[in-house]
């Protein structure tokens, strides 16, 4: 019998209640004052002592005893997204809406910390983390372990709604599960000119197109393919009439790597390329690189733990699971400690599988209880050395 078992047989109804509340109510990112404090409050009610940021918004909260913890971590923030999933718990807030399923992962986390408390005892510390603003850069994640999130963690652990995955399977692989997600805005500059005389001025919209293909093309030949390094314009803006040659132009893009190493020599890389592709062209031009999150790399021992646990739930709970290319701010305490994050499944098996970071985005509120499952079964099955 799972330990979290007799906590959701009496409070399972909580589960679907806090998340729709939650859903309803959502907050963008360092603006999740409501659902701290509910977070806050429902802790504090099951005797709990739950610790807010001073800015309001995030919640650390220990329970058992003293000495190396296992820190178990969600994300509480909502998307710039209006929602049309119809649902009668829909966002009830104008453009916001939970359409990354952090509503879940905070019903999950609150849940699974609610069930650890109602045992006799723990056979080692475990730290709850309520993360603001995973969905920016910087993230949260950076917030939470300058507020000493980190401090007495040998461990942490985290779970990420999957709607390629069916209710009940939870998928993790040891490695890279998702990527480091860096920005690139090019500023152009030239003198411009008439058409009729691209030979007496700098040809912008021609500079444009040859970074366009030539900065993802050479990226290709410059990084090891094995790294999963990919690099994506999202937008190029320059000029209005068809005879006149451009001053200004502006592209933005993507760059995102698998490797840890990789993301670290992505920026340089970039600059040097952009500077080969545009220097016969003679197009002035400035580079702004933002680098992002590095990739969700999980360690191999951290993983294996994850995989008992998921195991506990039955024989086909587990599941094997692909690199993502997206980021994720989980990856910073991964920086610090060990760690590991996987992916629950929250399609119902029966229709579409609706994505998330998109408005007609939902779940299956049964996986609710799978995660707190999980989550409970991860922290106590980690041995009496947290540490090892």
């Amino acid at each position: 019998m799972n330990p979290a078992d007799a906590w959701i047989a009496a409070h399972g109804a909580d589960l679907v209640t806090w998340r729709r509340r939650i859903h309803m109510h959502p907050e963008l990112a360092r603006q999740e004052f409501e659902t701290t404090k509910f977070v806050a409050e429902t802790l504090s009610a099951a005797g709990l002592s739950p610790v807010v940021l001073p800015s309001g918004s995030g919640v650390i909260c220990d329970i058992g005893p003293a000495g190396p913890r296992v820190a178990l971590r969600a994300d509480m923030d909502a998307l710039p997204l209006t929602e049309f999933t119809g649902a009668e718990y829909s966002s009830t807030v104008p453009g916001v809406s939970h359409a990354c399923g952090h509503d879940a992962h905070t019903t999950v986390l609150l849940a699974t910390g609610l069930a650890l408390a109602s045992l006799d005892s723990l056979p080692h510390g475990v730290r709850l983390i309520f993360q603001p603003a995973e969905e920016v850069m910087p993230g949260g994640a950076l917030d939470m372990v300058a507020a000493g999130a980190l401090d007495s963690v040998s461990q942490i652990y985290a779970l990420h709604c999957d709607p390629r995955l069916e209710v009940g399977r939870v998928g993790i692989r040891v490695g890279a599960i998702t990527s480091a997600a860096d920005t690139v805005e090019l500023r152009l500059d030239s003198a411009g000119g008439h058409t009729s005389r691209p030979h007496l001025t700098s040809d912008l919209v021609y500079a444009l197109g040859t970074v366009i293909t030539g900065l993802p093309g050479l990226l290709s030949r410059r990084v090891d393919p094995r790294t999963s390094t990919v690099m994506v314009w999202g937008a190029v803006v320059a000029g209005q009439a068809p005879n006149a040659i451009p001053q200004k132009g502006m592209l933005t893009g993507t760059v995102r790597t698998g490797d840890h190493e990789t993301w670290a020599l992505l920026e340089p890389l970039v600059q040097e390329i952009v500077a080969g592709v545009l220097a016969p062209t003679g197009v002035k031009y400035e580079v702004h690189y933002r680098r992002g999150v590095p990739p969700v790399v999980n360690d191999e021992h951290a993983t294996r733990r994850f995989e008992a646990a998921i195991r506990s739930l039955g024989p086909d709970a587990l599941a094997d699971t692909a690199q993502s290319g997206g980021g994720e701010d989980f990856s910073w305490y991964l920086e610090h400690v060990p760690g590991a994050m996987a992916r629950l499944g929250v399609w119902s098996g029966v229709g579409p599988q609706l994505d998330i970071h998109q408005p007609t985005f939902d779940l299956d509120e049964r996986a609710l209880a799978v995660g707190v499952r999980t989550m409970t079964a991860l922290a106590l099955g980690l041995g009496d050395d947290p540490a090892a």
